[in-house]
């Protein structure tokens, strides 16, 4: 590695290795040259003077690149297309003549970044499945584990651990929804010609629409699609870059809301994430269990949640049928998104495999808070055994406060409940007052809630993509 050069700490530290190779040249130059094959057969098939020996002639140097050869020649003409077509053609000399045959630049670029695209959202999409997958079961197993709820990050009625993982995987659900709409509807731009109209394909054809038509339906089938822009400029709407770079700021938004539940909770001491046996926490403080892979997965986040503006913007300024201000852009964003949410999943993985419920530590706040919530149930047990609403109200009333200013002001534990089974205004519930503070009173249909929602909403989602199961991810720092 040449350590006086800038790295990509994408590349270096945080993105996997499938997803790299997708983004790579290999994958990138190897399609084009799919492409021109494609291209190549199906003008064949209808017609044009190509002959076999060419077409398996480029078939045997799909993969064979001449990096020097291509990287020289952009060097002299300055179009990496071109380039590359001298690059092919020179190992592919009976060929030469049809490679690229009718076609513009974004013929193979275009087509080639959606392809690649759709490749980074099929790894998306199952590395997301691993992600409902894993927090299905922590929800099924704390299902039942009660917990102070917040709002306003003050203590709330009680919910349930496992229900808590049900919110975070519902954000999930929403994104997965539109990751497969996004997917359910992917199109090419196919095979439109320099300005669109398919005026190159014509002359090739003599002016037959229909061969042309048939070229591009041809073209986008031997590439494994089934669908092409209607119409296109030179380049295919921009606006797809767009709903990608929203669907993955959607995705990066769920991981910072759960990544930041985990943080606070660590800090609670409640539920921690994986830490490793020889790992350092803090280079000064040795005791010091920082949470730092969720630290991570907001940075990333941040910076997913940032780009979608920049293909807005992109999209918007497209003049009639195209300028090129997006293509060094769009080599930065597009690939930096996808690197970025693929680091966030594999940690999203790992956190939520790992996660450590420290159960005891949990019922200590719920005690700390509990006799509060429970005033009123105590209130109309009483009532309901003879016991006056407005005097026990009062008695309540002062006790609360009395048991909160011990709290706060001199860092005593809660003794409200204490202070009730002194008074025997309240003698009729002293037998049972402590199975009236049974947490598990005090969760409504949390449990329930859990599994009707896995039933309904996570488990089609893991039988439909059921073979995607099992991916665990590797971190690298």
């Amino acid at each position: 590695m040449d350590t006086s050069k800038y790295i990509d700490p994408l590349t270096q530290r945080y993105a996997s290795k499938e997803m790299m190779y997708i983004f790579s040249d290999d994958n990138k130059f190897t399609t084009w040259r799919k492409l021109w094959i494609a291209l190549a057969e199906g003008e064949k098939s209808l017609g044009l003077d190509i002959t076999d020996e060419q077409i398996n002639e480029m078939k045997a140097h799909i993969n064979d690149i001449d990096y020097d050869v291509a990287r020289a020649k952009e060097k002299e003409v300055r179009h990496d297309v071109m380039a590359h077509v001298h690059a092919f053609g020179a190992q592919c000399p009976s060929a030469m003549p049809i490679i690229h045959l009718g076609a513009t630049s974004c013929y193979v670029g275009d087509n080639t970044d959606l392809i690649v695209y759709y490749e980074a959202l099929t790894l998306v999409r199952k590395k997301l499945v691993n992600v409902l997958d894993i927090l299905k079961n922590f929800a099924m197993k704390y299902r039942s584990l009660p917990t102070l709820g917040f709002t306003h990050l003050q203590p709330a009625q009680l919910v349930t651990v496992g229900k808590r993982a049900c919110l975070w995987m519902q954000d999930f659900t929403i994104d997965f929804d539109n990751l497969e709409h996004v997917m359910s509807n992917y199109k090419l731009r196919g095979v439109k010609g320099t300005t669109g109209t398919q005026a190159s394909f014509m002359q090739l054809f003599d002016n037959d629409g229909e061969k042309v038509k048939k070229l591009n339906e041809i073209v986008i089938e031997k590439m494994g699609f089934n669908k092409a822009f209607a119409v296109t400029g030179q380049t295919y709407p921009r606006k797809v870059d767009y709903n990608i770079l929203a669907l993955l700021s959607e995705i990066a938004q769920s991981a910072y809301k759960l990544a930041g539940d985990i943080r606070i909770l660590q800090n609670m001491k409640e539920i921690e994430e994986p830490f490793e046996k020889s790992q350092i926490g803090s280079s000064a403080m040795a005791y010091k269990r920082n949470p730092m892979r969720s630290e991570r997965i907001c940075s990333l986040a941040r910076y997913v949640m940032s780009l979608p503006v920049n293909g807005a913007m992109t999209a918007s300024t497209q003049w009639f049928e195209r300028t090129l201000d997006d293509s060094a852009n769009k080599r930065l964003v597009m690939a930096q998104s996808f690197l970025a949410i693929d680091a966030i999943l594999d940690l999203l993985i790992n956190v939520t495999d790992g996660l450590v419920v420290y159960d005891k530590v949990i019922d200590k706040h719920i005690q700390a808070e509990l006799p509060f919530m429970a005033t009123e149930v105590i209130l109309m047990e009483c009532v309901k055994r003879g016991g006056n609403r407005q005097e026990l109200h009062e008695k309540i009333r002062v006790y609360s406060m009395e048991a909160s200013r011990e709290v706060k002001l001199n860092g005593k534990d809660n003794d409200l409940i204490s202070r009730i089974m002194k008074d025997d205004a309240f003698k009729p519930i002293h037998s049972y007052i402590y199975d009236i503070l049974d947490a598990k009173n005090f969760i409504g249909r949390a449990d329930e809630q859990v599994v009707e929602f896995i039933d309904s909403e996570i488990e089609p989602i893991l039988k439909k993509y059921s073979s995607d199961k099992g991916f665990r991810s590797e971190i690298n720092v």
